[in-house]
């Protein structure tokens, strides 16, 4: 199992993994002061004179057992999300993520106990909070229970344990309310794109060919207008209609699915509409 979680790894996440387990080595080992781990730390009472450390947080953990919960979390859901968004988008994403694990703490500390924390969790519940967003129904299997989990179920139940955390965990060590930042931040995310394509996206007039229908074998129907003479008692002998251009239809096609890629998104296509778009831009490309 671990072998396959390791040749999933992307880019992105394999450089996060290293840096994490870099730090956590260099503060085992040669930086040993608890001095630098405060100088990185997050710490709500004085994030302001210390501006690095809405970042640097993210980097140091609190011992082994915590580098390795954010890893293997990261390396579960980080892949999926990373192929998806692209890897410049999924670290400026992870690092916007963690960056509102620490403003939300922030906000929060004006009603609420928040002591100083470091850690990936923040920006890694984001990341999961992603995965749940593009695969929501995705089943998971979290030692030790003992029945699959739907990704969203997760991520809500997730959430759950933290407010609870966040409100009567006093001093438990956990940052819930940077846990609860990256979730929010992951989910506005997604829904701040969503608003942005109901209000902004260009709406196209559809382009559909008319095509003559047909109502028997030895029937034609007979298109008629509001202006249109009467039919006289013989009428000329009716020509029967060309096939409709398939340019023509190719174009009316394309056309709908740029209208219902403005109005629900590209993930709202069908399997059969992405592979129509992949023709048309492969002719178009003249491959």
């Amino acid at each position: 199992m671990l072998d396959h979680l390791l040749s999933r790894i992307t880019p992105i996440v394999g450089r996060i993994l290293a840096l994490n387990a870099v730090v956590l080595l260099l503060q085992q080992t040669l930086v040993t002061s608890p001095a630098v781990t405060a100088w990185l730390r997050f710490d709500p009472a004085v994030a302001f004179t210390r501006p690095w450390t809405f970042l640097t947080y993210m980097a140091v953990h609190g011992g082994l057992f915590h580098l390795l919960a954010n890893s293997l979390a990261l390396a579960v859901f980080g892949p999926s999300v990373e192929r998806r968004m692209g890897s410049t988008t999924f670290l400026l994403f992870y690092l916007y993520c963690g960056l509102g694990a620490a403003i939300f703490s922030l906000v929060l500390s004006a009603v609420l106990p928040i002591a100083p924390f470091v850690g990936a969790s923040g920006a890694v519940l984001g990341v999961a909070m992603a995965f749940a967003m593009h695969n929501p129904d995705a089943e998971l299997m979290i030692f030790p229970i003992p029945v699959p989990i739907k990704a969203r179920v997760l991520i809500m139940i997730i959430a759950g344990i933290d407010v609870f955390g966040a409100l009567v965990g006093g001093n438990s060590g956990i940052a819930h309310t940077a846990h609860l930042g990256g979730l929010a931040f992951g989910w506005l995310f997604f829904r701040a794109q969503r608003l942005g394509r109901a209000t902004d996206a260009p709406r196209f007039p559809p382009m559909r060919p008319r095509v003559p229908v047909v109502a028997g074998r030895d029937e034609e129907v007979e298109e008629l207008s509001y202006d249109a003479a009467p039919a006289s008692r013989n009428p000329a002998p009716r020509q029967t209609p060309p096939p409709p251009d398939p340019a023509v239809l190719e174009a009316a096609e394309l056309d709908r699915l740029l209208d219902k890629i403005g109005a629900s998104g590209i993930d709202s296509l069908t399997a059969s509409e992405r592979a129509f778009l992949d023709g048309v831009s492969r002719r178009r490309r003249g491959s």
